[in-house]
């Protein structure tokens, strides 16, 4: 696979360079050689070990390295609405930012959004400064590929002094007849003292094999608070892979909670640097899958400078034979005294046949610090069941309910109370086992229901 790719890049170099300044050139071309060292990872691969990403190549793909969809009407395409949630959304459709008006729309308060391959263009200043300083293309085989593949995905640049007055919502859709390669690109700039909210909702409509590696790059100036939701909804023939590296200055503030529901393969990882004092981040996840779904979470934090706090929280309930893993690794470098580090993994297994990997790592090099970590992986209490039983709910209910409440803490951690109540929503319906196909979504998250709960809680 590794030959055809760089085959591949050969062959439409042209095409995946046209228009792009010189420094994406090189840098896509400093990529490629790279990779040409590296390749993919493979089972061998530390962090790489349970995921076989191999596998999910041996497949023919469709490569489109030119935008067909650019001037579509969205709406006629896919609408994901999210019951009284106010945002500016964005669609990606393919691989490619779609939009009706412009590629690049500067809000009043100077907070730019639009296509990353326009902005290469019109602010190739800005693009310099950032594109590839957070993305370590020799850390993993697939940035390197991202790099070298990359055309086009999601450019914010939010000014100094700046709170962005309604969230970013990225519509990432998957909607193609051959199966589907993409490498989409984000760039995100949040200036000292501002603000801005993002949720990626990533969608296929279509059953076909595709596969999608996307890198984002997001970078926090002093002071600035960032929070990023990730929404997994995808086919039962899709691979995803979702890579943020994020670098913290000092006084800045990170929320990420990455909410996978739905798809065949699944790797999500978070590389945070912290480089400033009095830094905060909180990193939640929650992964519900069956059948034989496979999701991996990885988390590298890095406490670069002293007194600051990371917290990690992920929590996943696996039915049949799905398999997760979680890789959560805390670096606390020699000078970073008075830093506070908090792991957390939890797991609920519904059949014997569902499996955990997990893997919480702390390696500190500073003795005045507050660390921990912890995995647990387990079933369904028995007493609390056998309990709910007393109280009249029948064994479906009561498995539903300890659930839910199980799952309910990473859903808490959404500070947008539209989103929470539709996510809440969709969890319900996730876990009752609810999978068809409507016209536009594969979980009805934009239809309020009665809950799944009928019971009047506060009598059990």
């Amino acid at each position: 696979m590794k030959e055809l790719l760089i085959d591949l890049y050969n062959k439409n170099s042209e095409l995946i360079n046209n228009g792009s300044p010189l420094f994406v050139k090189e840098l896509r071309e400093k990529a490629l050689e790279v990779f040409k060292q590296n390749g993919l990872p493979n089972t061998k691969t530390e962090n790489w070990r349970q995921s076989d990403i191999q596998s999910r190549l041996e497949h023919e793909f469709a490569f489109n390295f030119v935008n067909q969809s650019k001037s579509l009407d969205v709406v006629d395409i896919f609408t994901c609405d999210v019951y009284d949630l106010d945002t500016f959304s964005v669609t990606m459709l393919n691989g490619w930012f779609v939009y009706q008006n412009a590629p690049i729309t500067q809000l009043p308060d100077g907070t730019i959004i639009g296509s990353l391959s326009k902005a290469m263009e019109v602010y190739p200043e800005i693009i310099e400064k950032y594109l590839g300083k957070a993305a370590d293309i020799n850390k993993t085989g697939v940035t390197a590929l991202n790099t070298a593949f990359m055309q086009d995905g999601l450019f914010v640049h939010v000014p100094d002094n700046v709170e962005v007055e309604k969230p970013i919502q990225i519509i990432n859709i998957v909607d193609l007849k051959e199966n589907t390669f993409l490498q989409p690109r984000h760039l995100i700039v949040v200036g000292k003292n501002s603000k801005l909210t993002v949720v990626h909702c990533d969608h296929s409509l279509v059953h076909n094999i595709s596969f999608s590696n996307t890198v984002a790059e997001i970078f926090l100036e002093e002071n600035s608070k960032y929070e990023h939701y990730k929404v997994q909804n995808m086919g039962k023939n899709s691979s995803l892979l979702t890579n943020l590296f994020i670098k913290q200055k000092e006084g800045s503030s990170l929320v990420t909670n990455a909410l996978t529901l739905n798809g065949a393969f699944t790797k999500n990882y978070v590389d945070v640097g912290i480089n400033g004092k009095n830094c905060n981040s909180e990193l939640y996840g929650l992964y519900l899958v069956d059948s034989a779904q496979h999701v991996d979470n990885q988390v590298f934090v890095d406490h670069a400078e002293a007194e600051s706090t990371s917290n990690q929280l992920y929590k996943g309930i696996l039915d049949d034979e799905s398999r997760a893993v979680f890789s959560g690794k805390v670096m606390v470098r020699k000078d970073s005294q008075k830093t506070q580090a908090y792991q957390n993994n939890k797991n609920i297994l519904l059949t014997d046949d569902a499996k955990v990997f997990t893997q919480p790592h702390l390696e500190i090099y500073a003795d005045d610090v507050k660390c921990s970590h912890g995995a647990t992986v387990g079933q369904l209490d028995p007493n609390a069941m056998f309990y709910l039983h007393s109280r009249g709910l029948c064994e479906k209910t009561a498995r539903q309910l300890l659930m839910y409440a199980f799952a309910s803490e990473v859903v808490n951690a959404i500070s947008i109370p539209a989103l929470k109540e539709s996510i809440d929503n969709m969890v319900q319906k996730r876990l009752r086992g609810e999978l068809s196909i409507c016209d536009q979504c594969l979980l009805h998250c934009n239809d309020r229901e009665s809950p799944v709960f009928d019971i009047d809680l506060n009598k059990i």
